[in-house]
């Protein structure tokens, strides 16, 4: 029996080696064609023509896909409008920013980033199942690109465009080459939001196409590395992608998705639960009130530098020639543009705090401003008090933008289009740049115009740091941590409390002053006690 039960521990060891520890499976098996689609695209003869227009293929790709652009019907992405409970809607098409301030007036240029083809101006047909751009999402070739002016159509011949050339796509050839959407697809978009790479979000830049572990812990490329996609955490149903920036769930208190989900995958809870913290368990006290992101996304922008700050004011300067000027530094972020005026960048920026409870609050473009000081496009809602709201980081970007001084709303200037036209970017005439564009939007203009300062709020998700990079206890419990602007709570290390303060001292003084009492007596005692000894 002793003989038996030796011979199983050791073939245990020799199965299950003790020394090595158990490594973690990469969340995704190796990506061969066959694990992308059930489907081959190259055998199917509808996609085997010569395509000369992106709503060309998408006509074939209806013919098997028949649901498909009545379900983008119904997105975000296809109708960039948000209605909300209170009756305002929001949504890309709908609010104002303060980077290119509208897209209302400047569709050409700033649907380059549409999930369809012709929005050129406000009729534009949203109805149209054949508008829908499937290959924005689902090329897998890398070669399909949108025209940054063409209305969301690519190039189908050759062009130049301010002096940067973009070939003409093959059509046929990125048909026949569709998969699901990867990092590549979403980051057109989100990662080159505002006009460039790493410009709007802090957390959403290039890098993480091919990032390490440092730069984000669950798109880590390489050997045992999870390397994530962006659907992995916004399962999309029906082309429905949930994690929206206008409706965010800021306190997720269902925890874990399995075995029964709600309806937003896209948090961190959904994964990790509401016990992430298996042996420093005291930090799940946090989870309540802190969000996930706050402690493990210590720095954004950790490879490029991010857009901070954008003055329009300053646009409209030329050189002694009269010709446009365009200023970069040493790592080629533009500082200066006559177009745009004056930009300014950081690497490695930690974020901003402040408390959330999910509600964005947004200035419109009927909303009266207070121009007597910064004012907030969008603004976090929440406080210490509300038991909803989570201490939340966010990227705040900053700048200079027009709005009426009279009227005191903000502006909606045509800054895209033809020389003559009224555009901004052509004509450099404020007036007449906003005039068009109120009279386009049915907005009351006064005839005056003036700059204002103004703060827009990007929640943080991405870029999170391996565990052991997260902030430490001290970076926020000290009176000079992270949190030291943050008000409406007690917070230890941080916070002072006179009468403790003054107390404390005094049980410290008292305490200080009643030892040295007693050395004293103690040292004069056994001084009287050695000569009395003596004699």
């Amino acid at each position: 029996m002793k003989k038996l039960l030796l011979t199983g521990i050791l073939l245990s060891g020799l199965l299950f080696p003790l020394s090595e520890p158990l490594s973690a499976e990469p969340f995704h098996h190796k990506v061969d064609s066959l694990l992308i689609s059930t489907t081959d695209h190259k055998k199917f003869k509808i996609l085997q023509q010569d395509f000369k227009s992106g709503p060309e293929v998408t006509k074939a790709c209806l013919t098997c896909h028949t649901e498909a652009s009545k379900q983008l019907h119904r997105t975000r992405h296809w109708t960039w409008d948000v209605p909300m409970k209170k009756g305002d809607r929001l949504g890309k098409k709908n609010v104002v920013n303060n980077f290119c301030i509208s897209v209302e007036g400047n569709e050409p240029r700033c649907t380059s980033c549409h999930i369809g083809y012709n929005w050129k101006d406000k009729n534009f047909n949203f109805k149209s199942e054949e508008n829908v751009d499937c290959l924005a999402c689902h090329d897998m070739t890398g070669t399909y690109k949108k025209l940054p002016a063409g209305a969301g159509h690519p190039a189908y011949q050759t062009t130049v465009f301010e002096k940067k050339t973009f070939p003409k796509v093959d059509l046929s050839f990125v048909a026949q080459r569709v998969g699901h959407p990867d990092r590549h697809n979403c980051g057109i978009c989100h990662f080159e939001g505002g006009g460039a790479d790493a410009v709007k979000h802090g957390d959403l830049d290039n890098s993480l196409l091919k990032p390490d572990r440092e730069l984000d812990v669950h798109m880590a490329i390489g050997k045992k590395e999870l390397n994530m996609t962006c659907a992995d955490c916004h399962k999309t149903e029906g082309h429905q992608v949930p994690g929206s920036r206008y409706t965010p769930e800021a306190h997720d208190t269902h925890g874990f998705d399995y075995p029964l989900a709600d309806n937003n995958p896209a948090t961190c809870s959904s994964c990790h639960g509401l016990k992430p913290h298996k042996k420093l368990k005291k930090l799940n006290d946090h989870v309540a009130r802190v969000a996930c992101q706050t402690c493990h996304i210590p720095f954004i922008a950790k490879e490029r530098p991010t857009k901070m700050w954008w003055d329009w004011s300053k646009a409209g300067k030329f050189d002694k020639n009269g010709k446009e000027i365009t200023i970069k530094d040493s790592s080629g972020c533009i500082l200066y543009v006559s177009k745009k005026g004056e930009f300014r960048w950081a690497k490695n920026v930690a974020p901003e705090y402040s408390w959330f409870n999910g509600e964005m609050n947004y200035t419109t473009f009927k909303t009266i401003i207070d121009d007597r000081k910064v004012v907030s496009v969008n603004h976090p809602d929440g406080a210490a008090n509300d038991p909803l709201s989570r201490i939340w980081p966010f990227k705040v970007h900053r700048g200079m933008q027009p709005y009426d001084p009279v009227l005191k709303r903000f502006v909606k200037p045509i800054v895209y289009g033809p020389k003559g036209s009224g555009a901004y970017w052509s004509d450099f005439n404020w007036d007449k740049s906003i005039r068009k564009g109120m009279e386009n939007a049915g907005l009351e203009y006064s005839g005056k115009y003036a700059f204002v300062e103004t703060e827009m709020y990007w929640p943080i998700s991405h870029m999170v740091s391996p565990k052991e990079k997260s902030l430490s206890c001290r970076e926020c419990h000290s009176r000079s941590g992270r949190l030291q602007n943050l008000s409406g709570f007690y917070l230890m290390g941080r916070d002072t409390n006179p009468f403790v303060e003054y107390f404390g001292l005094l049980a410290i003084s008292g305490s200080l002053i009643g030892v040295i009492i007693h050395s004293i007596i103690r040292y004069f005692t056994v001084k009287k006690l050695k000569k009395a000894g003596g004699k």
